[in-house]
C-alpha cells in the first residue's frame, strides 16, 4: 500500500444533491472527477432528502468505477480514502461514508472523515487553482446552507468572524426563485432572469448594512421580494418585472455580502499581519454579479480576490480529496466508527488543533 502521505487519495462527496467521486494525486494533481447531479428534486421545488440518499446509493458505485478507470488506478494504489461526513443531509452523508469505510475495510485503507465546510475552505490550496494559497486568509463562504466569514488559519483551525442569524444566501436564492415560477435549483434561474432586469426599480432592503461585525441577515430581503410580487395578481407578472424584481434582489444581496464582508476584512486585517487574501467560496461564489461585487470590495481594502472556478464551486469530490490530503500531511486519520453528523460547524471542538 502507497504511503498515506505520498499515495493518491479517493474522495466521495454526498452530503445534499449531487454525488460526486474523484481521485487526487499526493501533490494535488487532479487525476479524475465526475460529478451526478440529482434532477428528481425539481419537481418537488427543493431536495427531499429521502430520494437524494437512494439516489447517492444508486449513483456511487458507477461513479468511483469510473473516476479510478480514468485515473488508470486500482483500489490497491490508492493510500487512502475519504468522504464528506457532515455537515448536510444525514442519509446522503451516510451512503457516501459508509460506501468510502467499506474500500478501507475491504482493502486495508485509512479512512478520513472530511468536514464539507472545511473541503470548501481549504479548496483555494489546491496548488493547480491558485498555486496554493498560503495561511492565514479569509474565508466568506456562500452556499444554499451556510453563510459565514471565517479567518482559515491553517487546517484545522478556524475563527468564525461571523455569520447568518437566519437563511443562508443560497436558501434565499432558491426561495426568490420559487416565488418567480422559476423552479429549481434557483440560484442561476435568477442569475439568467436578472439579467435582462433594471436592479434599480425595486429598492429592496440592504439587511444590517453598516451594522458592526458580519454577521448576515437574508430573511427581511425575501420578505420584501414577496410583499412586491403579491401586489400583482397570480399568473400575472410581466416578464421584463419579474426580470427587474430578480436584478433587484440579487443586487441587494451583492450590496449586503460587499458590507459584511468589507468588515470581515477589517476584522481580519486588525488580527493577521502579513498578506491579505478573501475567498470566496460556496455554489454562490458562482453568481458573477456577485463575484465581481465582492472584487471591487477587496480592491478597495487591499485584499486579493481568490475563488475556485465555477466546476468547484458547487458541491464536488476534489475539494473532499484535497482536504483528506492536507490532513493525511500532519498524520490525521479518523476510526471507522466516526458517525456522520448533519451539524458539524468549523469550530467544533473536534475541528480545532493546536
Amino acid at each position: 500500500m502507497p504511503d498515506r502521505a505520498t499515495g493518491p487519495v479517493l474522495g466521495i462527496e454526498s452530503s445534499c444533491d449531487d454525488t460526486a467521486a474523484a481521485v487526487l494525486a499526493a501533490d494535488g494533481r487532479i487525476l479524475a472527477e465526475a460529478v451526478a447531479s440529482q434532477a428528481d428534486h425539481a419537481a418537488f421545488g427543493g431536495v427531499v432528502p429521502e430520494i437524494a440518499a437512494r439516489a447517492h446509493l444508486s449513483h456511487l458505485p458507477a461513479l468511483v468505477a469510473r473516476v479510478m478507470a480514468q485515473a488508470g488506478l486500482g483500489f490497491a494504489d490508492l493510500a487512502a480514502v475519504a468522504a464528506s461526513s457532515g455537515p448536510g443531509l444525514i442519509g446522503g452523508l451516510i451512503v457516501g461514508s459508509g460506501f468510502a469505510k467499506g474500500v478501507a475495510i475491504a482493502r486495508g485503507l485509512p479512512f478520513v472523515a472530511v468536514n464539507h465546510l472545511e473541503a470548501h475552505a481549504l479548496t483555494a490550496r489546491l496548488p493547480e487553482l491558485q498555486a496554493g494559497a498560503a495561511f492565514p486568509y479569509l474565508l466568506l463562504l456562500v452556499s444554499g446552507g451556510h453563510c459565514q466569514c471565517v479567518a482559515v488559519e491553517g487546517v484545522g483551525r478556524y475563527r468564525r468572524l461571523g455569520g447568518t442569524i437566519d437563511d443562508a444566501v443560497g436558501e434565499a436564492f432558491d426561495k426568490v426563485a420559487k416565488l418567480l415560477g422559476l423552479g429549481w435549483p434557483g440560484g442561476p434561474a435568477v442569475e439568467r432572469l436578472a439579467a435582462g432586469g433594471d436592479a434599480r426599480r425595486f429598492a429592496f432592503p440592504r439587511p444590517l448594512l453598516g451594522r458592526q461585525g458580519c454577521d448576515f441577515s437574508f430573511s427581511g430581503l425575501k420578505t420584501a421580494v414577496s410583499t412586491a410580487i403579491s401586489a400583482y395578481q397570480a399568473g400575472s407578472l410581466p416578464a421584463q418585472d419579474a426580470a427587474d424584481i430578480a436584478a433587484g434582489f440579487q443586487q441587494a444581496v451583492a450590496d449586503t455580502l460587499v458590507d459584511r464582508a468589507g468588515h470581515a476584512m477589517a476584522m481580519f486585517t486588525a488580527a493577521h499581519a502579513g498578506p491579505r487574501l478573501l475567498v470566496v467560496a460556496g455554489g454562490v461564489a458562482a453568481n458573477a454579479t456577485l463575484r465581481a461585487a465582492i472584487q471591487v470590495a477587496c480592491d478597495r481594502h487591499g485584499f486579493r480576490f481568490a475563488a475556485p472556478p465555477l466546476r468547484l464551486c458547487t458541491d464536488n469530490a476534489v475539494m473532499v480529496a484535497w482536504a483528506a490530503l492536507e490532513r493525511l500531511r500532519l498524520g490525521l486519520v479518523d476510526r471507522l466508527d466516526h458517525a456522520p453528523r448533519p451539524r458539524w460547524p468549523l469550530d467544533a471542538p473536534d475541528m480545532l488543533l493546536a
